[in-house]
């Protein structure tokens, strides 16, 4: 079998607000385990309760993204800079 090599060069990553994007992103899990919670006791009784679960995790996890990503950006400011 031989090894598969590209025929053109990959495209450069794009960039755009990614901590925008994150916070939006971690945001809108909270709001979605928020709206879960009135419904409780039907997720439960209907074996959807990781649902709700889900959405804090989601939350969580994009906390930890905006900590990494604010980082980033800083590491890439200070590389940048004379």
């Amino acid at each position: 079998m031989a090894k598969w090599t590209p025929t053109h060069e990959a495209p450069e990553p794009l960039e755009g607000p990614v901590v925008a994007t994150v916070t939006g992103g971690a945001i809108l899990w909270f709001v979605l385990f928020l709206v879960q919670l009135p419904f409780y006791g039907w997720l439960d009784d209907h074996g959807h309760l990781w649902w709700m679960w889900t959405c804090l995790a989601g939350a969580g996890l994009g906390l930890i993204g905006i900590w990494y990503v604010r980082g980033r950006e800083a590491a890439i400011k200070r590389a940048s800079a004379p």
